[in-house]
């Protein structure tokens, strides 16, 4: 769930475009997290795109960020992962517990581009908030990847899900941060692991395979929720490529999708700062897609 800049050279685990002055979030962190076969709601967002500058052949697919089924044609994700791409990109989704394997498979077959996207994932079409990127108290940074029922049935062939809860208006607002501090927050993803020291500097591995790890609860804002990922106290965290990837709190037994991830401290070590789905903003530009609590 950090945030790079979008390059000829982005590789699997790479953010899209970033939020001024943010990094964008990776993978989940390899302390204290585990695999999420279950949590088949959470899905990995797929680009192909072109860098051989002929937009007609795009040449390149791999994944690169998160996202969550909120219904069933409905995958939301972040905006900076949809935007700032050459012509002619193509968005899929794939909703396997390890897509990087699967794309390894696709590749090593010998098929073509657009095949392996095809075989991997499910097209669908990206919207952005018009919004974005906003600003640092709101940065809009919000999107989704429509599917039509074509589309969202051959998304139901190939896997069954449950589509997230989203929050109620303002609903963390009419909590408090103590009841906040004291709930269950879990973040998923498919990013990279935190950094590694190398001799070219910080490298972020793995990443690809659907994991989840808890985190803690450190502040509300206006449109953010900051969260802890500190391994001594026992939690995990976000990184690289788990960018609009979903973050969950536990409220009277029922899994709420409180938010996205967005950005964090860049080495993925401390914080994931994460954008809020009960704030006007954001359920504004849902309410144009899927039906609101």
């Amino acid at each position: 769930m950090r945030r790079t800049a979008l390059t000829a050279t982005l590789t699997a685990g790479a953010l899209a475009a970033a939020m001024v002055g943010a990094v964008p979030a990776s993978a989940i962190n390899t302390y204290n997290a585990q695999p999420a076969p279950e949590r088949t709601e959470v899905g990995a967002l797929i680009a192909q795109w072109d860098r051989d500058g002929d937009p007609a052949t795009p040449d390149v697919v791999d994944w690169y960020c998160t996202g969550t089924m909120i219904d069933r044609n409905t995958f939301l994700t972040a905006a900076h992962c949809t935007t700032d791409w050459p012509e002619g990109v193509r968005f899929y989704v794939s909703l396997a517990q390890d897509v990087q394997g699967e794309l390894d498979a696709a590749h090593a077959a010998g098929l073509t581009p657009a095949q392996v996207a095809a075989r991997v994932g499910v097209e669908g079409t990206a919207h952005d908030s018009p919004d974005y990127p906003g600003n640092s108290a709101d940065s809009h940074d919000i999107a989704v990847v429509e599917f039509d029922d074509t589309q969202a049935a051959a998304l139901a062939a190939r896997w069954s899900f449950t589509p997230a809860t989203l929050p109620a208006a303002g609903q963390l607002d009419a909590l408090g941060s103590r009841a906040l501090d004291a709930a269950r927050w879990e973040v998923m993803g498919y990013g990279t692991q935190e950094a590694e020291r190398g001799p070219g500097g910080h490298t972020h591995p793995g990443g690809g395979v659907r994991m989840k790890a808890e985190v803690g609860f450190d502040a509300l804002n206006k449109t953010w929720v900051r969260l802890a990922m500190n391994e001594s106290r026992g939690y995990g965290g976000a990184c690289y490529g788990d960018s609009g990837g979903p973050n969950f709190v536990t409220l009277d037994g029922q899994r709420i999708l409180a938010a996205t991830t967005i950005t964090g401290d860049s080495p993925c070590y401390a914080t994931n700062v994460v954008y809020r789905l009960d704030t006007d903003s954001a359920r504004g530009f849902l309410d144009d897609f899927v039906e609101l609590p």
